[in-house]
């Protein structure tokens, strides 16, 4: 998938996703299944999961190389970067692996919109980095997943795309 593509799909899991948060009832913000996290939890899940990401993509490449090597094998594609990560959820049985995410703050629905506002922050500071990088590097550097250990550059991002489409999927059918 080129960089414009993977654009545009980040673009349009975050508007399909905020436009369900957007019209969300509040009474169901702070509802969920027993023992998950509740809508505004996910939410924050996505913008700290997002957060290391965008950080990562600010380090300069030599020390992505150096740090965790480069790539050694050609990019997977959308398709099978979706499926190793459901592969690897089946393999976890749903225990989080996000170091970011384990204490989760509680989210009352008077705090909606700045956490969407959060996201949306991230996913266009992700977007900003990504049109930094050339096709080339996004081929070329390693980046650490804390569940998949480390995935190329592109993956990882096509990844985060995925990521927010995962967490959307959850809430429509369990919120």
């Amino acid at each position: 998938m080129e960089k414009q593509q993977i654009h545009n799909l980040i673009n349009d899991k975050h508007a399909s996703l905020i436009h369900f948060l957007s019209t969300h009832d509040d009474q169901k913000w702070n509802q969920g299944p027993e023992g998950k996290w509740t809508t505004g939890q996910h939410i924050v899940h996505l913008t700290q999961s997002t957060d290391p990401l965008n950080k990562a993509l600010k380090v300069p490449k030599l020390i992505l190389q150096y740090k965790f090597g480069k790539a050694n094998r050609p990019c997977r594609s959308y398709d099978e970067v979706v499926k190793r990560y459901l592969e690897k959820l089946a393999e976890l049985d749903g225990k989080i692996v996000s170091p970011y995410s384990n204490k989760m703050p509680e989210t009352p629905p008077i705090g909606k919109e700045k956490l969407i506002a959060e996201l949306t922050n991230q996913k266009n500071i992700l977007l900003k980095r990504l049109n930094k990088i050339s096709e080339k590097q996004l081929d070329k550097y390693l980046i650490p997943h804390p569940a998949m250990g480390r995935m190329i550059m592109r993956e990882i991002i096509m990844w985060s795309a995925y990521h927010t489409e995962h967490h959307h999927k959850l809430l429509r059918a369990n919120y």
